[in-house]
């Protein structure tokens, strides 16, 4: 129970270290920015009680707007994509995620890109929109979102293979 506590308090730490040290201060093209810190939100475990999730989902997007003085848009993106998440865990997983029998590392590549992908946008949309927050932009959203999301999750794949435990 301790090691379990202490492997996602490091995760927390190291995902919003990497975000804000290093990742915001890549600005590709203008509008391609990865937000690698929703990995903590997608690889969260199943089981675990979902109040503390939100509440952590909620920690983690303030962490990451005080840091930013962003105005808590990466909050209200980070527990938006954490109380969805069971409905797209049921749909990218199906069967496997009914049965609680699912671990992230033993899934089929497909399922977790989709999953990874839904998430993602859906985050990226909600924080780009809250930023922008006019609807004469909506190209520029889309635009981010899109080019945003896309850097994102191949980064965030790439994060878990490199560091997925081998059996």
């Amino acid at each position: 129970m301790n090691s379990i506590i202490f492997t996602h308090t490091f995760r927390f730490i190291i995902l919003v270290l990497l975000q804000v040290l290093v990742l915001n201060h890549i600005n590709f093209l203008g509008y391609l920015n990865p937000y690698l810190y929703i990995l903590f939100i997608l690889l969260y475990p199943l089981k675990n009680n979902r109040v503390v999730f939100i509440f952590l989902s909620f920690l983690l997007g303030l962490t990451i707007d005080l840091f930013l003085d962003s105005g808590g848009v990466n909050a209200a993106a980070s527990v938006t994509i954490a109380y969805l998440r069971p409905y797209v865990l049921k749909f990218s997983f199906g069967a496997v995620y009914d049965h609680q029998t699912m671990k992230f590392g033993n899934v089929e590549f497909g399922s977790k890109l989709t999953y990874f992908t839904i998430l993602t946008v859906i985050h990226h949309f909600i924080l780009f929109s809250l930023e922008i927050f006019n609807v004469s932009k909506i190209i520029l959203i889309l635009q981010n979102t899109l080019f945003s999301s896309i850097f994102t999750i191949i980064l965030c794949i790439l994060t878990t293979i490199i560091f997925s435990r081998r059996n």
